[in-house]
């Protein structure tokens, strides 16, 4: 069951390489000083690296296309380089950039062929909000955008301080995050997008420690860990998946042993605020699980 789902993700879940702590990974050390914005041809090849773009007023030439994402009107007139998960190698060199922005969780398959082109590229960590405003500031530094930059760091910090006020002194839950595609599911770790999301919630994912993004477990191992919570969310198609995990849920006897079923912690989460890159609507995130992981929501929501 679990193995199909690794098989669809494939480059998805890769492990990124060579991925600092700056936040976003230059390809092309040799060329770190500042940058010229409106002399540069860039390119971003997700809708989070698209927005981070137009929350820096950063211009593109090109963009990812996609079924499921809004991007920034700021980019209209940009041509279409293919999916974030591949784009088209011959569209993007032909638009001759200057650097390439993607995903580091892409890295591992990406790089390759941005090199093969000819292409720089820089990598963003978008697997958790720190690392989403740690690559703004870098970028924010090589493209002439530090004030831009500061002001999206600075609105984050004041809502985290607000937000985290909200839970002083409460005591911090177990959770277990599982995500799946329709017919599959793994467990989330707190190195996952959804899971770094539920860390800044206050929640303690029952497997911390872990530095993979995505572990298959069996159900005996979950069980062990004896969550007080479970959260489910999807990385595609989610209203197959919702039906999937209920299905998983009623017909699997083992789930019925777990303490979070029988009373009654499960939650579906929102496909649009737990996805697999972080975005700036994570404040609606941290807002749908402030009442799930203490107390004030039914489940199934």
């Amino acid at each position: 069951m679990k193995r199909s789902f690794k098989k669809i993700l494939c480059g998805a879940l890769a492990a990124a390489l060579c991925v600092s702590a700056a936040g976003c990974v230059d390809q092309h050390p040799e060329q770190n000083s500042m940058d010229s914005a409106q002399a540069l041809r860039l390119i971003a090849t997700s809708p989070a690296v698209a927005d981070i773009c137009d929350k820096l007023e950063l211009d593109l030439v090109g963009v990812c296309s996609s079924s499921v994402s809004t991007i920034p009107a700021r980019y209209a007139g940009a041509t279409q380089v293919g999916t974030a998960m591949s784009p088209d190698s011959e569209i993007v060199k032909s638009l001759n950039p200057d650097y390439v922005l993607s995903p580091n969780s892409l890295q591992g398959d990406l790089q390759p062929k941005y090199a093969a082109i000819g292409v720089q590229s820089i990598f963003l960590n978008l697997r958790s909000v720190e690392g989403m405003y740690a690559s703004i500031e870098a970028l924010g530094e090589k493209f002439d955008r530090q004030a831009q930059a500061q002001a999206l760091v600075t609105e984050y910090n004041i809502f985290m301080e607000e937000y985290r006020e909200k839970n002083a002194g409460k005591e911090a839950p177990t959770v277990l995050i599982l995500m799946g595609l329709p017919g599959s599911y793994i467990v989330a770790t707190e190195a996952s997008y959804v899971g770094s999301l539920v860390k800044l919630a206050g929640g303690v994912n029952v497997y911390a420690g872990e530095t993979d993004e995505f572990l298959n477990a069996n159900t005996e191992d979950m069980q062990k860990r004896d969550p007080d919570i479970i959260l489910r969310c999807a990385h595609a198609l989610p209203e197959e998946v919702v039906e999937m995990f209920q299905e998983e849920f009623a017909e699997n006897d083992i789930w019925q042993h777990f303490r979070a079923v029988q009373e009654n912690h499960v939650y579906d989460l929102s496909y649009d605020k737990f996805g697999m890159s972080a975005k700036f609507n994570y404040p609606e995130a941290l807002e749908e699980l402030q009442p799930i992981l203490y107390g004030q929501t039914e489940a199934g929501t």
